[in-house]
């Protein structure tokens, strides 16, 4: 049925670049990425939660292998959201995420840099501009304006050196890499197209994001970030949905306050920032009553990064969506 779709595709809002440089690292804001959705019917509400890890050891110079800097970069994150279908065309959602572990291994395992906790608040409404169904054919298209409050740690520190003779600790900021956030407030600019053949239980959508950062009580902004995805959806006995998706994407290079030196205070070489990436994600998942569970890969194509950075490799996505109506008062 055309409703299956928007859970078959949906990741969430999964962390949008997991580095965005080399010794900067990057954002901890999961506030984009394959998620696709169009609105729930009224009264609708659907309640879903996934995790994902995510882990690297790929060092890129533009878009060739180059030496490693650090051994391995990795976490371990659970999304949930909560949504309604306050009018046909009019669905209002709240999402958050929590990171039970964002950690760095230093080179030849010389140090561990951790970090975890909750990450942002985001308030997502979309609305449907067309909604327009026939026997054969199903035409949807949504826009959506979400904004992304930041709850979590964005300016964790990490022990340095222990004074052996009085016990002080004396402490560090955290690269940017292993923040459960960046610490900004942004604003989330939406749009997702869909075209359904209910005949043939096949589906192709297509979904564009941008995301207009804000800055930092630490002098940062980090890189606006835009992306396009499409999609293919085919549903097999009923039950079992198979979602092809390509998506790729851009993130702008960091920027600093003109009074705060970045390279000196936090190691983030903003000449080492900003990307090009080119993904593919097949997705599978089933189907049962109100409950639909998936899992998904996201897959580098291709990847172009500014200087020296961290780039993508290992993405893993597993969640389960639950949606039912409320009944009037």
């Amino acid at each position: 049925m055309v409703r299956l779709f928007s859970i078959l595709s949906i990741v969430a809002f999964s962390e949008y670049t997991y580095a965005q440089g080399c010794c900067s690292g990057g954002s901890g804001s999961p506030i984009a990425g394959g998620a696709s959705q169009g609105v729930l019917q009224e009264r609708q509400m659907e309640i879903s939660s996934n995790y994902q890890y995510i882990g690297t050891n790929k060092f890129l110079y533009g878009d060739e292998d180059t030496l490693r800097q650090f051994d391995y970069l990795n976490s371990n994150y659970m999304y949930t959201r909560l949504a309604y279908g306050v009018t046909k065309d009019f669905t209002m959602s709240i999402e958050s995420g929590f990171f039970f572990n964002k950690t760095q291994i230093g080179l030849d395992k010389a140090d561990t840099v951790r970090s975890s906790g909750i990450a942002d608040l985001i308030i997502f409404p979309r609305y449907d501009i067309i909604n327009h169904a026939e026997e054969s054919k199903r035409t949807e298209v949504t826009i959506g304006l979400g904004y992304k409050i930041p709850l979590g740690k964005h300016n964790d520190s990490t022990v340095v050196y222990t004074d052996p003779t009085t016990g002080k600790k004396y402490y560090t900021t955290s690269p940017p890499a292993v923040q459960p956030t960046t610490g900004s407030q942004d604003f989330i600019f939406y749009t997702f197209f869909f075209r359904g053949y209910p005949l043939k239980n096949f589906r192709i959508f297509a979904n564009t994001v941008y995301i207009k950062k804000g800055w930092n009580s630490l002098g940062e902004k980090f890189g606006d970030y835009a992306s396009v995805g499409l999609f293919a959806s085919k549903t097999f006995f009923e039950k079992l949905g198979v979602t092809l998706q390509v998506k790729g994407e851009w993130i702008g290079k960091m920027q600093a306050d003109k009074n705060v030196d970045l390279l000196a205070l936090y190691n983030v070489d903003i000449t080492s920032t900003g990307s090009r990436k080119v993904f593919f994600a097949p997705q599978v998942s089933f189907n049962l009553i109100d409950f639909t569970i998936y899992v998904l890969s996201e897959i580098p194509m291709y990847q172009f990064v500014n200087g020296t950075q961290i780039g993508s490799q290992h993405q893993f996505t597993a969640g389960i969506s639950y949606r039912f109506f409320v009944k009037k008062a």
